[in-house]
């Protein structure tokens, strides 16, 4: 269904029936419930020590350990993050965040190889390409910086420097 023909049905519609729609949606839909929460009380620093928490234990899980974490999950984190008019700074530190617990699982286990290099390379290309078209490069380079240096070990590393090298 199109924005357009959603908004032309919900102008026929009754305020008690577009109330009772919202709050189905609220019930029915994890994403909407985070999003109708974060909409009415934006509050940026928690949501994002909230959803940080998420990629970390999707690397680092409380118990056992991740054999094979999900980036395609990361993403979609910060996704979701982005789509609730997330300031630009916050959904940058949660796209960074996946790079560094990608990068800090890689130097634990000593893997980072095939398709899990490529995701690594690809979520920090995207956390790059946010970071320079959002003017944030300054107030990340920091952080971007002693990530590359943990990377140096090998494990992606010149991969991410490559990648890096395009924005500096």
């Amino acid at each position: 269904m199109s924005k357009a023909k959603l908004k032309k049905h919900l102008l026929a519609l009754s305020k008690e029936e577009i109330i009772n729609v919202v709050l189905d949606l609220y019930d029915a839909r994890t994403e909407a419930k985070a999003y109708f929460e974060f909409y009415l009380t934006p509050d940026c620093t928690a949501e994002l020590e909230k959803l940080r928490m998420r990629i970390v234990h999707e690397f680092f899980p409380v118990r056992g350990l991740s054999e094979n974490p999900s980036f395609a999950k990361c993403k979609k984190i910060v996704t979701d993050f982005a789509k609730m008019q997330a300031y630009p700074d916050c959904v940058a530190d949660l796209m960074l965040t996946v790079t560094e617990q990608g990068n800090k699982w890689a130097l634990t286990y000593g893997y980072c190889e095939g398709a899990y290099e490529t995701a690594l390379a690809n979520s920090f290309a995207r956390a790059m390409d946010f970071i320079f078209r959002n003017g944030l490069l300054l107030h990340f380079y920091e952080r971007i910086e002693r990530m590359l240096a943990s990377a140096a070990n090998g494990w992606g590393g010149d991969c991410l420097r490559e990648i890096y090298q395009q924005y500096r």
